[in-house]
């Protein structure tokens, strides 16, 4: 991570005004990685990611049986509901966006915050969110799966080892399973595994753009980001009330910071920001240049930029 953030650095620093210089394909390497082939064991782990599965897709999660994780992270929309906000159950919305789940499992921490640790820890919180699935308690929740007869099955499979398999933490563990199933390669993981055709000429041209006006600061690795936190308006103050991470750890200099996004669907997954507040892409490109790196992009810039950014989007 180190070596990333330095070459970095010194591609903004260098290359500041010369969006078009050409990086060799040897360099463009050591600032991301593909996806991998698999992170759990699919055929090991088959009941507990059918478990998973189910709960992901169950209404009966939630308080009122509307509200699924799949209500918000829709597993065929690119894991979101392109809303700024989600609905719960009570059409109540909180304050912050929901991300996509896919790819999830490979950032350092989960919420715009990191507040949760991994998958199966974030598949917990919404559950007993009060604004989103309402569920009163733990216990209320492990009864009531407990009085469905598939789950009676289906928990017994996913735990063999366990005597007494109904419990809250198992409901994370199975999610959590599933979400690690969600990968989503694309042509640029092809590229980035050598086959110099996957990206065309005009994505080529986005990518290098990318790297050498330093989006690759904060947007680099296995997920294009997901890997850090920064501020907003890192150069040029972005106004918002949301103190981001400082609720989490109360540190002075967290303030305003957020985990960066994965770009990985990004063409999919708008609107934009933390808060949902950006609608198109062109726009979210626009304001990071201005905010992150104090540089005013022009169209062909944006539409540069967007045309890499398209070849990150999971192959059908």
């Amino acid at each position: 991570m180190k070596i990333i953030l330095f070459l970095a650095l010194v591609f903004s620093a260098n290359t500041y005004a010369q969006d078009d210089h050409q990086i060799d394909t040897k360099t463009i390497k050591r600032f991301f990685e593909p996806l991998p082939e698999s992170i759990i064991d699919e055929e090991e782990n088959a009941a507990l990611i059918k478990l998973g599965k189910t709960l992901y897709l169950d209404p009966r999660l939630s308080i009122n049986d509307k509200i699924s994780c799949n209500s918000c992270h829709q597993l065929d929309n690119y894991g979101v509901d392109n809303e700024p906000t989600s609905p719960g159950h009570d059409n109540k919305r909180g304050d912050r966006n929901s991300p996509t789940t896919l790819n999830a499992a490979l950032h350092i921490a989960q919420f715009w915050d990191g507040r949760a640790s991994d998958v199966e820890e974030q598949a917990l919180g919404p559950i007993l969110n009060p604004i989103e699935m309402g569920m009163p308690s733990k216990g209320a929740v492990v009864s009531k799966l407990k009085a469905i007869n598939e789950y009676q099955k289906l928990f017994a499979a996913a735990f063999p080892d366990q005597k007494h398999p109904f419990n809250y933490n198992n409901i994370g563990v199975a999610i959590g399973a599933f979400e690690r199933t969600l990968l989503t390669p694309s042509r640029f993981d092809d590229y980035l595994k050598g086959n110099e055709d996957a990206l065309n000429q005009v994505e080529k041209k986005g990518l290098n753009k990318f790297i050498n006006a330093g989006c690759v600061t904060c947007h680099n690795g296995v997920v294009i980001g997901g890997n850090s936190y920064q501020k907003i308006g890192v150069v040029e103050s972005y106004e918002t009330d949301d103190r981001g991470r400082f609720e989490v750890t109360h540190i002075e200099s967290d303030k305003k910071k957020f985990k960066v996004p994965s770009l990985r669907n990004i063409t999919k997954t708008g609107p934009y920001f933390h808060d949902g507040s950006v609608e198109t892409l062109d726009e979210a490109i626009r304001l990071m240049a201005k905010h992150q790196l104090g540089k005013d992009v022009d169209a062909a810039f944006i539409e540069d930029i967007k045309a890499f950014l398209g070849s990150l989007t999971a192959r059908k």
